[in-house]
């Protein structure tokens, strides 16, 4: 069977950290809001500093500006938190004009504060670790010669803090318990938030990953429809051929008055008006006949008549049809979602000959079909790597293709196709297709 899809194979290439459309985007995000928690904090934490040093320790502090700094940084907050509550997407540059507006608000309070002899001037380097774990290189260089030069024009500009009634020497000094303090605050920091940006990273990575896993797959899918259809062309003339020479065989008088010879060749007749519709499939799936592959029709219309369809055409002992769709809506099926469905049966089939069930219902917006069988069930391995191409116990070669394309038309339809052992004994595969993608207009069913 030839499947084809609407998504490109073609992989984006990616030139940095937020260049890629959405794993690495997505954490760029996370990222983003990570920053806007982490001012929040800065906010909280400069009131207390602020009151406890003024009020505290008595050391005059020039308040009213400090705080109007404070209320800068607060808007620009807030602003942050609006802009990137509704946009996603976040680029390396937008990241580091945050990181120079937050290295421009330290800078302003420290200047207002005593510059180099306050402690936390420190907190630079927190500054700088920030930029070299989510900016680009260039711009990481730029922010570590931005807050050298803060720190440098600190150092000849600012006023230094008085603390008259302490000896800067004792380790008790308000400069050493500063120190100490500013030293804690930047490494719970960093540990707090650089471990959960790298777990942003990650998950970005891993979604890059899964990306490019599908792309490769879907490439692969492409290749198979390719030559599924040369082949399907090719066996068309030998089948032809077959079913006329099985036809003479017929009307044979050897054949004609031996009732089992009859009978075998009936078999063989079957047999290869079931090869003919498989190639026939094949074409359409792959867009020989693009015309006659998507059908109009009802949901039960078309579930019934393919379940009476397979039951009829396969060597199967047992099979319960259970359909629980009690609002029929008008539906448009493609050739391959039939064949997806198909192929799930057969496998089905080939684990377990004499029994095997089919529900089919609708929950919310979704169709949910829920194959079950009575066989071995699927080996731990199997379900880890579920719908992955070549993943069977069968033995063959080509093994695991059934399920690996049905996988992956349900995907693009917006789907799933899930599986687990049952604790009773066999395997339950379940198909979730949103109802959206297949369903069609009233008006439109008539028009057929």
């Amino acid at each position: 069977m030839a499947v084809t899809t609407d998504i490109p194979v073609t992989e984006k290439k990616i030139a940095g950290p937020w260049s890629a459309p959405k794993g690495e985007a997505a954490a760029g995000h996370k990222n983003m809001r990570l920053l806007i928690q982490l001012r929040w904090i800065a906010v909280i934490g400069q009131i207390t500093t602020i009151a406890v040093v003024t009020m505290g320790y008595g050391i005059e502090l020039p308040v009213r500006h400090m705080l109007e700094v404070l209320v800068c940084l607060i808007a620009f907050n807030v602003g942050s938190q609006l802009r990137w509550h509704e946009r996603r997407i976040v680029t390396n540059n937008e990241v580091f004009l945050a990181l120079l507006i937050d290295v421009a608000i330290l800078t302003a309070q420290l200047y207002l504060s005593g510059g180099t002899t306050n402690p936390f001037a420190f907190l630079y380097l927190l500054q700088v670790i920030l930029g070299a774990v989510l900016l680009e290189a260039w711009s990481t260089w730029i922010i570590v010669g931005v807050t050298s030069l803060c720190l440098a024009g600190l150092a000849k500009f600012s006023a230094p803090l008085v603390l008259s009634y302490q000896d800067s020497d004792s380790y008790l000094s308000l400069y050493v318990q500063g120190t100490l303090l500013c030293f804690a605050i930047n490494a719970a920091l960093l540990v707090f938030f650089i471990t959960r940006i790298g777990r942003n990273l990650r998950a970005g990575y891993a979604q890059l990953s899964d990306l490019r896993q599908r792309a490769a797959e879907e490439e692969h899918i492409v290749r198979m429809g390719l030559l599924a259809s040369g082949a399907a062309h090719e066996l068309g003339t030998p089948l032809s051929t077959l079913s006329v020479i099985l036809g003479d065989w017929r009307r044979m008088p050897e054949f004609a008055n031996n009732p089992e010879l009859r009978e075998e060749i009936g078999e063989m007749q079957t047999q290869v008006l079931r090869c003919k519709a498989i190639v026939s499939g094949i074409l359409l799936s792959a867009g020989e006949a693009r015309g006659e592959s998507s059908v109009k029709t009802t949901i039960n219309t078309f579930l019934n008549e393919l379940a009476d369809e397979w039951r009829e055409s396969r060597p199967v002992v047992a099979f319960d049809y259970d359909n629980r769709i009690e609002r029929d809506q008008p539906v448009v099926f493609d050739s391959a979602l039939k064949q997806m469905i198909c192929n799930v049966l057969d496998n089905a089939l080939e684990a377990s000959p004499r029994w095997l069930a089919m529900k089919a219902e609708c929950e919310a917006d979704l169709l949910r079909l829920t194959v079950t069988d009575s066989g071995s069930g699927f080996a731990p391995a199997m379900l880890a790597q579920f719908g992955k191409p070549y993943q069977s116990t069968k033995g063959r070669p080509g093994g695991g293709l059934g399920l690996f394309l049905s996988v992956n038309v349900a995907r693009t339809l917006g789907g799933t196709v899930t599986a687990h052992n049952r604790e009773e004994g066999g395997a339950q595969v379940q198909i979730t297709l949103p109802l959206a993608t297949i369903a069609i207009e009233e008006d439109d069913i008539h028009a057929v």
